[in-house]
């Protein structure tokens, strides 16, 4: 590692720019990941729920780093986006489910950790398209590129804890978090490069378009019928 260049690098008010940007981008691209952290740790003990955000952005952010290389070209692979938008509907429904209260100190930390897969993996598939902005700011720089996620944790982290504290004073919000990453689940299907290019190529961008709204909608409705029913079931055999 050159560490004199490293240093012109951190005195440049250029590089300072550019983090900053960065910085700006990730916490605008990052209010539904902000959702889903708060979703996944609302029930988790308040011992233990600001650790569970602070893990599950920290990770989160570092699968970013490592995905941001790629992105570009993951985007281009057939019924990736399908998958990832079924999986993402998956979480979105879970997340309506209410976990029981554990009963060891064992349960409490297998709870906190399903909190933090269940963030990393929905971060995952909600950033493969706002990552591409994060990497054309950055431009190549990994210094770059990490200074500036890294940073924006404690934003994000802030901003998943207000959201927290709204789920558990307002529980209609909870359906409404599951309703949002549901939309955002129809989008990621809807714009799949095999339904989207079927969907070009047999009609026109305009319905395309419009395609992708209905799916996003479905999407919201559908995770709401979903998880409504799931939480029902999982009530009935609980008594």
């Amino acid at each position: 590692m050159n560490w004199a260049s490293l240093g012109s690098e951190f005195s440049s008010p250029a590089f300072w720019l550019s983090v900053l940007q960065i910085i700006w981008i990730n916490v605008l691209l990052s209010g539904d990941n902000a959702v889903v952290i708060a979703m996944a740790c609302r029930g988790l003990p308040h011992r233990q729920r600001m650790g569970g955000m602070i893990l599950g952005a920290g990770l989160a952010v570092v699968l970013r780093i490592v995905f941001t290389g790629v992105v570009a070209s993951l985007l281009l692979l057939p019924y990736l986006k399908l998958v990832g938008g079924l999986v993402l509907f998956y979480i979105a429904a879970k997340l309506l489910v209410p976990d029981p209260p554990d009963e060891s100190e064992s349960e409490a930390v297998q709870h906190l950790w399903r909190a933090v897969r269940i963030v990393a993996v929905a971060d995952i598939i909600m950033s493969l398209d706002n990552v591409i902005a994060i990497a054309a700011a950055a431009n190549g720089d990994m210094v770059l590129l990490v200074l500036g996620l890294a940073v924006s944790i404690p934003l994000i982290v802030a901003g998943a804890a207000l959201i927290a504290a709204l789920l558990e004073r307002f529980p209609i919000f909870v359906w409404a978090g599951s309703a949002l990453l549901g939309w955002i689940a129809g989008q990621v299907i809807a714009t799949d490069p095999v339904v989207h290019g079927y969907l070009v190529h047999a009609y026109d961008v305009p319905l395309a378009r419009t395609v992708e709204y209905a799916s996003a909608a479905a999407g919201a409705v559908l995770v709401l019928i979903a998880g409504g029913l799931w939480r029902q079931a999982k009530r009935e055999s609980a008594v």
